[in-house]
């Protein structure tokens, strides 16, 4: 049996500098993976979207390293905070704020995010 995949004029949108920039169709992101996408100016943010249909977006710059791999990360809970951990050196990022759950000193950017 083949399951046809899903199928949406939606759209997910970052919040860049106080306006709306369009990265990808929803239908891109499966739960539980991430794909990484290119901004304005060169950067990279890397998109998940949870299997509730939660979506979130951080730095997909791996500070540890300078290796753009978070969207390649696992992603996962931690004390009801959902996280992706790189899949270079293991640090956790919570998704929703980008601090590192294993180096305070450490976060990445998180961005607001929003379907249209």
């Amino acid at each position: 049996m083949t399951l046809a995949p899903e199928t949406t004029d939606l759209k997910v949108q970052l919040s860049l500098d106080g306006d709306w920039f369009t990265v990808c169709d929803l239908s891109t992101l499966l739960p539980g993976r991430g794909v990484a996408a290119l901004l304005p100016g060169g950067r990279q943010a890397a998109i998940f979207r949870d299997r509730t249909g939660e979506l979130f977006a951080v730095d997909n710059r791996d500070p540890f390293t300078g290796a753009a791999v978070l969207s390649r990360g696992l992603t996962g809970t931690h004390r009801g905070r959902p996280f992706v951990a790189s899949p270079l050196l293991k640090q956790r990022f919570d998704l929703a704020s980008g601090q590192c759950l294993d180096d305070e000193a450490v976060r990445v950017t998180a961005y607001a995010v929003r379907t249209a």
